[in-house]
Order: C-alpha cells, then structure tokens, then sequence
C-alpha cells in the first residue's frame, strides 16, 4: 500500500483512537518508524485531540486534563508503546470521559447561559416596574398640584420672610369651606438634619393663640414641595417655624420663618 493510499485509509486515525488489534498497531508504529510521513500524521492526529479537549472542554479540572494530556504527549516520544490490551482499553476510557465531560460542560454552559439571560431580563421587568409607579406617582402629585392651583375655592394667603430668613416665603391655599390646607413651600430653604417645618394656624384677637395644623415631613422627597395639612377654621393668620423633629408644643418664636395674614 503507497504512503497516499495508507494515510487516507483511515487506519491511522483508528490507531491514535487504541481501536485497531495487536498486530495492526505493530504494522502500523513498524511504518511509522521507517516512514516520517506517517509519523508525522500520528504526531497530527494525536495534537489535534490535545488542542480539541484543550478548547470544548472548559469544566475539566486542570489536574485532570494534565493527565490526559501528558498520557498523550508520552506516545509522542514512543509510537509503538500500545501494545498492549490494557492501554488500549485505557486511552478508550480517558477518550469516554474526554467527551462525556465536553458534553456536560457544554450542557452547563448552555444552562447558566440561559440562567443568567432569565436574572437579566427579571431585573429589567423590576426596574420597568419601577418606573412605571414613580411615574405614577409624579403624575398623581402633580394632578394634585393642579387641583389645589385652580380650585376657585381656595384663598391664597401669601407668607412673607421673616427676621431669621428675609428671603423666605410660602403659600397657603385654604378652602374655607372645607377648611382643606395646602402649603407651597417652594420658597423655603431645606432644613437642617435634625429639623422640621412646622404649620401654625393662628387667631390674632383677643390674644395671639397657634394652633398646630400638621409638620412638613419629607421635605427632600416632595419634588412639589406641596403639602396637604391638618384642616383649620376660623384662622386670621398662618405662620411656619423651624422646629426639631417631631415638632414643638408651641411655635418657637426665634425661629419664625414665615408669617402671613389672611
């Protein structure tokens, strides 16, 4: 048989495999010994095993892998050291596990591709959700806005700056008949940690008498910045105060922001 005719029977490859008898992988490695081109198809044969395991088999162990490799490599050195049954038999079984593993790892790369496309898309829903309730929110705010604005109803008591903040000012829309309060607070600078505005309804005659109607709690979070507040009647004036948290008894004087009559 001519050197062609010997590589393209296919009988090398069933060599480098450890699926050919006895005598056939002496005929074969006695060939490569005094033929360099058969030898160098072995050689070829037997690294493109190595180079395959090398790149569809991720999940073998580094430890494991190196075994099979260096089981291979070995046979570089000395072709026609299969001749026994019992290497045969095992070069089949390192071959078995070679592609069992390929197989798993491809199925467990293929699943945790799939299980990270499911966590990706799941946080999108969530953060869609998300927005759609902050938009929501914003858009119930602002019809609220709008409402308390053109209500017809509603008195409009403009609070001037007072001692301790000269450029501070607000706006109280009072329905007198229902004696709903909004506060405008737009024209307040943000309080200090630890601080809160707080809402005073206030009689003027026969004696000045505050009455708490409500504190201005989140103010950071009201993008508005308008507030719904306790119900009052009878009120001559509206003040606001800069309390500590929780609010105050009694309006703490020395911290009067604001002041208007109605």
């Amino acid at each position: 048989m001519e050197n062609k005719e010997y590589l393209e029977s296919g009988i090398l490859e069933l060599y480098v495999y450890g699926l050919l008898s006895e005598s056939e992988n002496d005929e074969v490695a006695a060939m490569s010994n005094k033929n360099p081109e058969i030898k160098a198809e072995i050689l070829s044969i037997e690294k493109a095993i190595l180079n395959l395991s090398s790149s569809f088999s991720p999940f073998i162990s580094h430890s494991q892998f190196e075994k099979i490799k260096t089981q291979l490599e070995l046979k570089h050195s000395k072709v026609v050291s299969m001749k026994s049954r019992s290497n045969v038999a095992s070069y089949l079984g390192w071959a078995a596990s070679i592609v069992l593993l390929i197989g798993a790892g491809y199925q467990y790369s293929k699943l945790n591709d799939t299980s990270n496309q499911v966590v990706i898309i799941e946080k999108e829903k969530s953060k869609l959700q998300e927005t759609v309730v902050n938009l929501e929110t914003q858009n119930k705010e602002t019809q609220t806005v709008l409402n308390v604005v053109r209500d017809e109803n509603n008195t409009i008591i403009t609070l001037g700056g007072q001692a301790i903040a000269p450029t501070a000012k607000a706006k109280i829309y009072w329905n007198q008949r229902t004696e709903e309060v909004y506060v405008d607070a737009t024209g307040l600078p943000e309080p200090p940690k630890g601080k809160v505005y707080q809402i005073w309804s206030l009689k003027l005659l026969p004696q000045l008498t505050p009455t708490s109607i409500g504190l201005l709690t989140d103010y950071q979070a009201n993008q508005n910045k308008l507030f719904a507040v306790d119900k009052t009647n009878g009120a001559e004036a509206f003040g606001i105060t800069l309390e500590p948290a929780g609010g105050s008894a009694s309006p703490t004087m020395e911290q009067l922001y604001a002041l208007g009559k109605v």
